[in-house]
This record gives structure tokens, sequence and C-alpha cells, in this order.
């Protein structure tokens, strides 16, 4: 009797610790569906609710990502990094809607990521989501390129290499392509040991349609980090971008997407499968 009753118990407590520690370490080795199977059998406090959300959004479900991380929200008010989250979730579902609805959650997702850079001024990625959302997202959605410029000593005093990379973009955003490339290489500079800076310049050679110094810098990120699967992601978007060689980008997509050490840093499989949807329609 004493082992009947003593057998549950000890699954209760396993389960206990699965619920704190298991969902992030799911999630960490992107296995969303797991975590977010976890999750629901556990408290819903703002941290699970956060961790669902991150999860739905990994999926691509950004209905119910935006759901729980509103959720999330309501009980820490004060988190920067939920508001951040719930910011690139509403950012998504305005890509995804139609024009009125579009509107309604590009406004969602501006106040968000401003809420997040308000809440913790030092949180570079929010600070950089909400750059993306001004440079991007027209006037009457709360963008604009001066307001994007604003951040950009704030960005300098926080990401110095992501200064750079904000101001090439605005500098290309102008055609002030002398400019810009002068600031992303100033960014592989000052990061050499970093991904982004060396394919950001790789992406943006591909645009000034220097191809083979394109192909020579995307060489030099694979030096960098030669086991990142995100290198396959961004040359795929390139060639894509560039209506060069639609098959060898749905190779490199297949290959993204089968790869075996992505994380939750590197673009989620909705976008490579976004991605490939776009080779399949562009043919050869």
């Amino acid at each position: 009797m004493r082992a009947a009753i003593l057998i549950p118990l000890l699954t209760l407590l396993a389960f206990a610790g699965d619920a704190t520690e298991g969902p992030r370490e799911l999630y960490r080795n992107t296995r969303y569906a797991d975590a977010i199977a976890l999750l629901k059998q556990g408290p819903a406090d703002a941290q699970s609710l956060e961790l669902l959300g991150k999860c739905f959004y990994q999926l691509g479900d950004f209905k119910k990502a935006t759901d729980a991380l509103e959720k999330a929200a309501a009980l820490a008010p004060g988190d920067s990094t939920i508001q951040d989250w719930l910011g690139r979730a509403w950012g998504e579902r305005a890509e995804t809607s139609f024009a009125f609805a579009a509107a309604a959650h590009a406004r969602k997702a501006r106040e968000a990521f401003e809420r997040a850079v308000r809440l913790d001024p030092a949180n570079a990625t929010a600070l950089n989501d909400l750059f993306d959302y001004y440079l991007e997202a027209p006037g009457f959605m709360g963008g604009g390129v001066e307001k994007a410029r604003a951040l950009i000593p704030s960005l300098a005093r926080l990401d110095p290499a992501g200064s750079h990379l904000a101001q090439a973009r605005l500098d290309e955003a102008k055609k002030q392509f002398a400019a810009a490339e002068t600031e992303l290489h100033a960014a592989v500079q000052l990061a050499p040991d970093k991904l982004d800076p060396v394919i950001e310049l790789a992406q943006f050679l591909a645009r000034r349609n220097r191809h083979e110094e394109s192909d020579q810098a995307f060489q030099q990120a694979a030096g960098v980090a030669p086991d990142s699967p995100r290198i396959l992601f961004a040359r795929a978007e390139s060639l894509i971008r560039n209506k060069r060689n639609m098959a060898e980008a749905r190779d490199l997509l297949k290959q993204y997407l089968a790869a075996k050490g992505l994380t939750p840093d590197d673009p989620a499989r909705w976008e490579a499968l976004r991605l490939l949807k776009k080779a399949d329609g562009a043919g050869q």
C-alpha cells in the first residue's frame, strides 16, 4: 500500500521538476511542440506563458503566440523581454493579415516594442527590433526613417557593431550605397567573431550584383562559424531575393530544414518554408 502511494507521488514530483526545467531545455533544442505539451500541464505564471508564447511563435502560430504573451505581459507588466516578444508576434500577425487587420496588428507591435525599450533602455534586442519596425513600417503605421535614425546613438552605446549595421541599412534605404558598405565593413572589423555582420555584408554585395564578392563574404562567414546552419538560410535568402539559381536556393533551404543544430536564435523553420514557397513559385 505504501509503495502504491509513493510511486505516484514520486512521479508527480518528477513532473514538477520537468515543468520548471524540462520545457526550457526542449525549447533550446527546438522541440517546441513537446515544450508546449509540457507547459500546458504546468502553472500558468508569467515565465511559463512567455515560454509558451515563444514556442508558438517559433512554430509560426502567431495568434496563439500573442494570446500567451498578452497573458504573460498582464502578469508581469514590467518585463521588457516579454514586451519585445509580444511585439514580434504582433508584427508577424501584421505581415500575414489582410490590410485592415494588418494595420491594427502593426500598431500593437509598435506599441509593444516601444514599451519594451521604455521598460529597459539597455535591452539591445528590443532596441534593434524597434529600429527595424521604424525603418520598415510606413508613416501611417508609426514608422519613419528619422525615428529609426534617432535610435542609433543608443544602439552605439549598447551594441557598437549593431549600430553600424543599423546605419548601413539607413544608408542603403537612402541609396547611399558607398556609405552603407563602409558601415558594414566597420561592423565586421568591430566584431570579427560574430556571424551577423559578415552575413549582412554578403547579402548587401549580392543586392549590388557583386556576386563574386558576395560569395567570398559567405565563405568568410563559414570561417567564422563553420557549423552554423544560418549561413545556409542566408545564402538561400540572398539567391531568392536576387532571383538567382532557384534550384540551389531550394537545396540550401532543404538542408537548413534538415539541419540538426538549429537553435532558437536561428531563423524559425516557418521562415525557411516561406522562402521555399517563394523559390518554388519563382521557378528556375
